[in-house]
């Protein structure tokens, strides 16, 4: 089936794409939605980040401590890595199964991480990146979760930057502050309706990049 890599950093507005593209019809795997499902309570990933990082890493409802977590990856690289070394496999694993089963035009992986990542260039057809400056990327992370300023520089700073995902973009959808809704939905309507023709004019399964 014909594919779309969909990223862009934090606050961008990828999440609303997404939500839009699935209901005009496209299959949406959200790779952010399985890590949560992964490590809410009694997620597949749970026993392993406890024998991994010990108890203090649960939550007393049993899911995922996420600030505490962040807190931990953010100090130590190697706490990144193993963590990602717990959730990758069970998260591809997961996708995997969602793909086989994916029904669609065209099916949409939404990776927050996917030009940091360097192993989706080859799983896709095309890479689309939702854009929009940093600052207001802040703006609205901060509206949204209440995070300080401070956390949300160290979260984009640990994701590639906005050139590096643009160097990385087949696609891109402009999400900047001007853009009020109604306009980022026909700006992402416009290109639901490009990939469709896309997808209806391979007969291989594979559109060259371009």
């Amino acid at each position: 089936m014909f594919s779309i890599g969909l990223t862009g950093g934090i606050g961008s507005g990828k999440s609303m794409v997404a939500d839009w593209l699935a209901e005009w019809g496209a299959a949406v795997i959200d790779t952010d939605r399985i890590a949560h499902d992964l490590t809410a309570p009694g997620g597949a990933a749970i026993e392993a980040v406890r024998a991994a990082f010990g108890a203090q890493a649960i939550t007393p409802e049993g899911a995922l401590d996420r600030n505490w977590m962040r807190e931990r990856v953010f100090a130590d690289p190697d706490a990144r890595r193993q963590l990602e070394s717990v959730l990758h496999p069970l998260i591809d694993q997961a996708v995997r199964a969602q793909a086989e089963r994916a029904q669609g035009p065209y099916v949409v992986f939404v990776v927050p991480l996917l030009v940091e990542s360097g192993r989706w260039r080859d799983r896709v057809d095309r890479i689309c990146v939702v854009d929009c400056d940093p600052e207001t990327q802040i703006r609205r992370v901060q509206a949204r979760s209440g995070l300080t300023r401070d956390t949300i520089g160290r979260i984009m700073s640990a994701q590639a930057s906005r050139a590096d995902r643009l160097a990385a973009a087949d696609d891109v959808i402009v999400n900047d502050e001007s853009t009020d809704p109604g306009a980022l939905r026909r700006r992402a309507f416009q290109q639901h309706q490009r990939w469709c023709a896309r997808a209806a004019q391979s007969t291989d399964g594979h559109i060259t990049h371009g």
